[in-house]
């Protein structure tokens, strides 16, 4: 499909045409394609509006981000947000104010896991750890929660090192046994003695589950059942 054909398919109004040349916009660079991701910003589906903020993250440029940041002013479909902030995170770390804003104003578990996993590539620990605080007071999806115990893990050995731990340790007296599961597998890769009593507390745990994930930890490497 060539450029004019693009532009045309574009205008169509049957989504399944627009999506198509939208995803044909890969081949070019982003000073052809960001101009024409611009002019269905407030695309009637979703779906469309979710390839904008697609192409947007990988087709990047000054013009794109400020693009996304205008989706984002105006975007209420969970969905798109998620895709927005996906698109933000690649970014770096010039994006990462507006990741965190985003997780303190939207509550949806899609959008708060997406933004948790992004995580993972970037290495602001102080960011890091303004989410996990956020994320393991949600209580509305369990999820989240698990997600920013999980990603506590990142904070061993750095200056956030203490309150990590001390969220852990909060985390492995959760009434939620999920949640209880969560902490002992980032307990028990602490030396730390109240770390390390927390685990003997957690293998007595009355959830067998609980039991496991710190069982897990004991298990040789290599040895059948250790992965």
């Amino acid at each position: 499909m060539n450029l004019q054909q693009i532009e045309a398919f574009l205008e169509s109004p049957n989504p399944q045409a627009r999506m198509k040349a939208m995803a044909e916009l890969r081949k070019f660079e982003a000073d052809i394609v960001v101009p024409l991701l611009k002019q269905k910003l407030d695309d009637k589906q979703f779906v469309c509006r979710s390839f904008v903020a697609m192409g947007l993250g990988f087709k990047r440029n000054e013009e794109a981000y400020e693009a996304l940041l205008e989706m984002l002013s105006r975007e209420k479909d969970y969905n798109v947000i998620s895709e927005i902030a996906n698109s933000l995170s690649k970014y770096g770390e010039q994006a990462l104010p507006q990741l965190v804003e985003i997780f303190e104003q939207q509550s949806h578990w899609l959008i708060r896991r997406s933004i948790l996993a992004t995580m993972e590539d970037f290495d602001c620990h102080e960011s890091i750890l303004q989410l996990c605080r956020l994320g393991i007071c949600d209580e509305e999806d369990l999820t989240v929660k698990r997600s920013a115990i999980t990603l506590l893990g990142r904070l061993k050995e750095t200056p956030y090192q203490a309150e990590a731990l001390q969220l852990l340790l909060q985390a492995a007296e959760d009434a939620s046994a999920y949640i209880r599961i969560g902490a002992a597998r980032q307990l028990r890769q602490y030396d730390d003695e109240a770390a390390q009593a927390a685990v003997a507390k957690l293998r007595q745990d009355s959830d067998h589950r609980v039991v496991g994930a710190v069982l897990e930890g004991l298990l040789p490497t290599g040895e059948p059942g250790s992965k």
